[in-house]
């Protein structure tokens, strides 16, 4: 009782200070509302030192947390495309931050127009637990490249990190600039109901729509970044190794808990058998033992992996194959796993998996791979192994998704230079790169006219000569 009464306190103390800081961030916008390029980079400098300086500490941090996440993996995905994320909106601020030029119909003249990108003001992130230091540092990124403000809610399910990267980027920057907030699920929900000025929030497509609902009480708007059910479909021809070696690279990056991780594979069915047989071989070469393996990522907590567990257990009883690739659990390393003989009524063919279990789905014809994918939910990535440019073409035409990898998994996320977001029930909006400057900048459309004023000719009485000239001109 007296634990329960000490933990409400604390998160309505939480709670409690979220509104005051808001305002010494919007005191503080106010001040500077349209910082220099000069500035912005001073900040992006300053994080990227802070990242390099601190690399190990946060690898360290985020292995705590999941009990064992491969070194590795936080480097490659996680650090490494933070600091790339610094060096591109570093080197082409002065030209995101340019007014750009537009025309003036003759009819309007003598004026000019221009677009000036300013700085939304606050922006509000939620981060999740599976990448909790690139789905903060990303949006945190884009959000100081545009001038902004930024508070960021971690996720409980990370507390190492989640205090560490408060404690880090406090020594760089002054709270009324950028801020960490730590808390609960309803620290959480208290965040999300500010009235920010944008909000990102990247998660499960179910507290998406919380989110998104208590934001809508104040018009802010969303960049949501949900996930969803990510096919991979392997084609008729692809060489089996190529397919298998790609898609395991994609499914046991961080134990499958990625949002953009394939869901489950569609393959030919007289390939079915090939696959398989390339697939554990490559997983297995991949990860040749799993107990005390550094390289092979936990899950994250016991909730999650009875969640999986759960799954699995479904599975079987509705009929299904699962065949386990590392042999028995080790703790929460969950053995990599495939799954056959899967069908609708099967939970984890209706939930994003989120771990490492992979359903196979057979099909006949590559028109049926399309119906199958898009009978269902759009997701947030799609895969296709196959080189027939043809065939490559008639994925992306026929198909919808967030984003599209072909022969590959994964790495479009780290591509600076695209735009990543959901489409549907996988998320809105999108971010990373010039987007990510765009998204959280107002794209502020500016009339200039000097002393000489020509529109003097239309204004009231109607009815004159030279209003009927300019009708004769210019209304055909």
């Amino acid at each position: 009782m007296v634990a329960d009464i000490a933990y409400l306190q604390q998160s309505q103390q939480q709670i409690n200070q979220l509104e005051p800081l808001l305002g010494a961030q919007r005191a503080a916008y106010r001040s500077n509302p349209m910082p220099a390029a000069e500035q912005r980079r001073a900040w992006l400098k300053a994080l990227r030192e802070q990242l390099l300086s601190e690399q190990q500490a946060l690898i360290d941090a985020v292995s705590s947390d999941f009990s064992n996440r491969a070194a590795s993996e936080t480097l490659l995905a996680e650090i490494m495309p933070s600091l790339h994320g610094v060096d591109y909106a570093s080197k082409r601020l002065g030209k995101w931050m340019k007014p750009s030029r537009r025309s003036v119909g003759v009819a309007f003249q003598p004026a000019s127009a221009k677009v000036v990108y300013q700085p939304l003001g606050v922006v509000g992130v939620i981060v999740p637990w599976n990448y909790p230091l690139y789905l903060a540092f990303g949006p945190l990124i884009g959000a100081l490249a545009a001038g902004n403000r930024v508070m960021i809610k971690m996720s409980e399910s990370t507390p190492a990190t989640s205090q560490l990267v408060k404690d880090l980027l406090a020594k760089v920057f002054p709270a009324d600039l950028v801020s960490v907030v730590l808390g609960e699920a309803d620290v959480g929900q208290a965040f999300s109901r500010l009235p920010f000025d944008h909000l990102v929030f990247t998660g499960a497509t179910s507290i998406g729509k919380h989110v998104m609902r208590a934001a809508a009480d104040n018009l802010v708007p969303v960049t949501l970044e949900l996930g969803g059910k990510s096919p991979a479909i392997v084609s008729a021809d692809v060489p089996l190794q190529d397919a298998a070696e790609r898609i395991a690279f994609g499914k046991t990056m961080n134990a499958g808990q990625t949002c953009v991780a394939p869901d489950y594979v569609l393959v030919p069915q007289e390939r079915v058998e090939g696959f398989i047989a390339a697939y554990r071989s490559v997983v297995q070469r991949f990860y040749p033992t799993l107990a005390n393996n550094p390289d092979y990522t936990a899950i994250i907590n016991e909730r999650q992996l009875s969640r999986l567990k759960g799954y699995v257990s479904d599975a079987e009883s509705k009929g299904a194959q699962v065949i386990p690739l590392l042999g028995d659990d080790q703790g929460r390393r969950m053995s990599h796993s495939l799954v056959l003989n899967v069908s609708d009524d099967m939970k984890l063919m209706q939930d994003e998996i989120f771990g490492p279990l992979l359903p196979i789905v057979p099909y006949q014809r590559i028109e049926d791979a399309f119906a199958y994918v898009n009978d269902r939910p759009r997701p947030l990535a799609l895969y296709y192994f196959g080189y027939d440019k043809a065939e490559q073409q008639r994925v992306l035409h026929e198909t919808h998704s967030g984003g599209v990898c072909l022969n590959d998994t994964l790495l479009h996320v780290a591509q600076d230079d695209m735009p990543f977001g959901g489409i549907g029930p996988s998320g809105m909006g999108h971010y990373h790169g010039h987007e990510g400057f765009l998204t959280f900048s107002k794209a502020k459309g500016v009339f200039i006219k000097q002393r000489f004023n020509a529109a003097k000719f239309i204004y009231p009485p109607y009815g004159t000569g030279i209003q009927k000239l300019i009708n004769k001109l210019f209304v055909r």
